[in-house]
Protein backbone atom coordinates (compact mmCIF):
# COMPACT_ATOMS: atom_id res chain seq x y z
CA UNK A 1 0.00 0.00 0.00
CA UNK A 2 2.74 2.70 1.07
CA UNK A 3 4.73 2.02 -2.30
CA UNK A 4 1.61 2.04 -4.43
CA UNK A 5 0.72 5.54 -2.87
CA UNK A 6 4.42 6.48 -2.85
CA UNK A 7 4.16 5.63 -6.94
CA UNK A 8 0.78 7.69 -7.28
CA UNK A 9 2.19 10.80 -5.52
CA UNK A 10 5.63 10.74 -7.18
CA UNK A 11 3.26 10.19 -10.91
CA UNK A 12 1.41 13.25 -9.68
CA UNK A 13 4.31 15.31 -9.23
CA UNK A 14 5.98 14.95 -11.65
CA UNK A 15 3.27 15.30 -14.55
CA UNK A 16 2.25 18.58 -12.53
CA UNK A 17 5.96 19.82 -12.49
CA UNK A 18 6.45 19.10 -16.64
CA UNK A 19 3.76 20.98 -16.85
CA UNK A 20 4.55 23.70 -15.09
CA UNK A 21 8.28 23.58 -16.67
CA UNK A 22 10.30 22.97 -13.82
CA UNK A 23 13.24 21.62 -12.55
CA UNK A 24 13.38 18.93 -10.01
CA UNK A 25 16.25 21.29 -8.18
CA UNK A 26 13.19 24.36 -8.51
CA UNK A 27 10.28 21.98 -7.23
CA UNK A 28 13.09 20.70 -3.97
CA UNK A 29 13.98 24.18 -3.30
CA UNK A 30 10.20 25.59 -2.85
CA UNK A 31 8.92 22.84 -0.78
CA UNK A 32 12.44 22.66 1.55
CA UNK A 33 13.69 19.01 0.61
CA UNK A 34 16.94 18.47 -0.97
CA UNK A 35 16.69 17.99 -4.64
CA UNK A 36 18.16 13.99 -3.94
CA UNK A 37 15.19 13.56 -1.58
CA UNK A 38 12.71 15.41 -4.04
CA UNK A 39 13.74 13.04 -6.45
CA UNK A 40 12.95 9.47 -4.52
CA UNK A 41 9.58 11.30 -3.86
CA UNK A 42 9.18 11.68 -7.71
CA UNK A 43 10.22 8.20 -8.48
CA UNK A 44 7.85 6.99 -6.13
CA UNK A 45 11.08 5.92 -3.52
CA UNK A 46 9.56 7.24 -0.63
CA UNK A 47 6.39 8.92 0.87
CA UNK A 48 6.73 12.47 1.79
CA UNK A 49 5.89 13.83 5.32
CA UNK A 50 2.38 15.59 5.65
CA UNK A 51 4.05 19.32 5.91
CA UNK A 52 5.85 18.51 2.72
CA UNK A 53 3.01 17.10 0.82
CA UNK A 54 1.13 20.28 1.51
CA UNK A 55 3.85 22.27 0.43
CA UNK A 56 4.28 19.97 -2.64
CA UNK A 57 0.50 20.71 -3.31
CA UNK A 58 0.90 24.14 -3.23
CA UNK A 59 3.95 24.41 -4.94
CA UNK A 60 3.31 22.52 -8.03
CA UNK A 61 -0.95 23.90 -7.80
CA UNK A 62 -2.39 20.07 -7.43
CA UNK A 63 -5.12 19.74 -5.02
CA UNK A 64 -4.33 16.64 -2.00
CA UNK A 65 -6.90 15.17 -3.96
CA UNK A 66 -5.46 15.06 -6.85
CA UNK A 67 -1.74 14.32 -5.09
CA UNK A 68 -3.31 11.39 -3.26
CA UNK A 69 -5.01 9.73 -6.98
CA UNK A 70 -8.61 10.49 -5.57
CA UNK A 71 -10.04 13.03 -8.27
CA UNK A 72 -8.34 13.24 -11.36
CA UNK A 73 -8.29 16.89 -12.83
CA UNK A 74 -10.00 15.95 -15.89
CA UNK A 75 -12.74 15.03 -14.25
CA UNK A 76 -13.14 17.57 -11.84
CA UNK A 77 -12.94 20.19 -15.14
CA UNK A 78 -15.75 18.60 -16.93
CA UNK A 79 -18.24 19.88 -14.17
CA UNK A 80 -17.25 23.13 -14.59
CA UNK A 81 -18.25 24.11 -18.04
CA UNK A 82 -18.05 27.47 -19.22
CA UNK A 83 -14.52 27.57 -21.39
CA UNK A 84 -13.04 30.10 -18.42
CA UNK A 85 -9.62 29.45 -17.38
CA UNK A 86 -8.79 26.58 -15.42
CA UNK A 87 -7.91 26.58 -11.94
CA UNK A 88 -4.34 25.98 -12.45
CA UNK A 89 -4.37 28.96 -15.24
CA UNK A 90 -5.93 31.42 -12.17
CA UNK A 91 -3.49 29.32 -9.46
CA UNK A 92 -0.80 30.42 -11.64
CA UNK A 93 -1.78 33.87 -12.09
CA UNK A 94 -2.33 34.33 -8.56
CA UNK A 95 1.07 33.53 -7.48
CA UNK A 96 2.23 35.63 -9.93
CA UNK A 97 0.86 38.70 -9.17
CA UNK A 98 1.76 38.56 -5.16
CA UNK A 99 5.20 39.18 -6.38
CA UNK A 100 4.94 42.16 -7.86
CA UNK A 101 5.11 45.44 -6.64
CA UNK A 102 1.90 47.76 -5.65
CA UNK A 103 2.48 50.13 -8.73
CA UNK A 104 3.21 47.00 -11.23
CA UNK A 105 0.01 44.97 -9.68
CA UNK A 106 -2.12 48.39 -10.30
CA UNK A 107 -0.75 48.05 -14.21
CA UNK A 108 -1.57 44.48 -14.32
CA UNK A 109 -5.34 44.82 -13.26
CA UNK A 110 -5.89 48.11 -15.20
CA UNK A 111 -4.23 45.95 -18.39
CA UNK A 112 -7.07 42.91 -17.25
CA UNK A 113 -9.97 45.70 -16.82
CA UNK A 114 -9.17 46.71 -20.61
CA UNK A 115 -9.20 43.43 -21.88
CA UNK A 116 -12.40 43.25 -20.22
CA UNK A 117 -14.14 45.94 -21.86
CA UNK A 118 -13.29 44.69 -25.54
Amino acid sequence: MNQQLAEIIGTAARAARDKMGLTQAEVAERIQLTPLVYSRLERGKMLPSVPSLVRLCAALHLSPEEALGFSPKKARAGKKGGGGPDDETLQRLLYISRRLEADQLTALLGVATAMLRR
